[in-house]
């Protein structure tokens, strides 16, 4: 079977057994490699995931997997990207799956060199609502328009892209304009956090309640990159009804009763209580930094973040961890994944994203639950 990259939907397929005491859902991994090639501008070392044009330069192979599930725990999509060592760049592996949601409005973005000679990288985490229609668009869009804004600063001469805060929320506030534009959606919006990953910061714009988060000296430091929007945040209840609105707790705190986050992209609906400017934090990259988590609130609903940070941290050093997850409440049907046989730093990341799914579930997390696990070290200390 063929595919294109930028269309990654093969078919699956399923079996699933039932008996007395429990229903056990078995899922057929089907393996497929997509040879997305992606230039990289230093030279590359030894690696069966790493080849050559003719021309001579380095290109990355991205290597993509596939997993089924049923109507009640649909489509896995899980990928990782992996660059060589000397490179200096950093691997990460994503995991997306609808969970106990009868829908997927989730959606995932990774883009390695998107901007700047591919000197920085993007990760992007988008939860929908209302539909999937928004997070579609802005994973789709809103690296692009990142991209341009961010070489439109660099072509001012600077070294580095200063007013960060300036430039996000720019680009959110176009990537508003462009879904607004579109009347199908008028009803319709997504949460946004964006990371984009250089070789000196680490800059997290976030607009919903998606978090990042960033681990430190072996996972005993779980910092906060981002704080999510809940409307009932003190200061985001101010603005609100400042503004004319009202938090209603209506199965949880809710802008007018209806959404239960207090910013997001699109939503026209709901403006002005609901808005699309993020909040940026920029954190300078140290040598005691290891990975950064992005993920959607399926997963931080239900896991701290230090206990993400440690699942990571025990991934990366190969600790060991028993992976199966027993389910015996007959309503919930759980994943079991198989661990990856390659050793590779993006195993690594993809492994710990699929692990925190996997707790996220056993957790009971009822909400579609998007991962992306960023490895920041050096590759000199792997």
């Amino acid at each position: 079977m063929t595919f294109d990259s930028g269309d990654l939907r093969p078919s699956l397929v399923i079996e699933k057994k039932n008996d007395r005491s429990r229903r056990r859902l078995r899922v057929r991994r089907l393996k497929y490699t997509c040879r997305r090639k992606i230039p990289l501008d230093q030279e590359h070392g030894s690696g069966d995931r790493q080849t050559e044009k003719d021309d001579g330069s380095s290109m990355k192979i991205l290597s993509v997997s596939f997993s089924a599930a049923s109507e009640n725990d649909s489509v896995l999509l899980s990928y990782g990207g992996e660059v060589s060592e000397g490179s200096g760049r950093s691997s990460y592996g994503v995991i997306s799956v609808v969970g106990r949601r009868r829908e997927m409005e989730d959606a995932v973005s990774a883009e390695v060199g998107f901007a700047v000679d591919g000197k920085y990288d993007f990760y992007g985490v988008y939860d929908g609502h209302g539909g999937s229609a928004v997070a579609r668009l802005c994973r789709e869009r809103l690296h692009e328009v990142v991209a341009e804004a961010v070489e439109r600063e660099v072509a001012k001469g600077v070294k580095e892209v200063v007013g960060w805060d300036r430039v996000m929320e720019g680009c959110f506030g176009k990537m508003d304009e462009e879904v607004s534009g579109i009347s199908v959606v008028k009803t319709v919006g997504s949460t946004a956090l964006a990371a984009v990953v250089t070789e000196e910061q680490v800059v997290v714009a976030n607009c919903g309640d998606c978090r990042a988060v960033l681990s430190r000296l072996g996972g005993t430091i779980a910092l906060a990159l981002s704080i999510d929007h809940k409307p009932d945040r003190e200061d985001e209840s101010e603005r609100i009804e400042s503004a004319g609105g009202r938090v209603i707790n209506w199965n949880g705190s809710r802008v007018l009763g209806v959404l239960a986050t207090s910013r997001s992209i699109g939503d026209q609906y709901l403006r002005p209580y609901v808005i699309s400017k993020p909040e940026v934090t920029v954190t300078n990259r140290t040598d005691e930094d290891e990975f950064l988590i992005l993920a959607s609130d399926g997963l931080w609903d239900v896991i701290s973040n230090e206990l993400a940070c440690q699942v990571v941290n025990k991934v990366f050093r190969r600790t060991t961890i028993t992976r199966r997850i027993i389910d015996h409440d007959r309503d919930h049907l759980l994943l079991n994944y198989e661990k990856p046989l390659d050793s590779g730093s993006s195993s690594k990341t993809s492994e710990a994203a699929t692990l925190l799914v996997d707790l996220a579930m056993a957790r009971g997390s009822k909400d579609n639950i998007s991962v992306i696990v960023v490895d920041l070290r050096k590759w000199a200390a792997t």
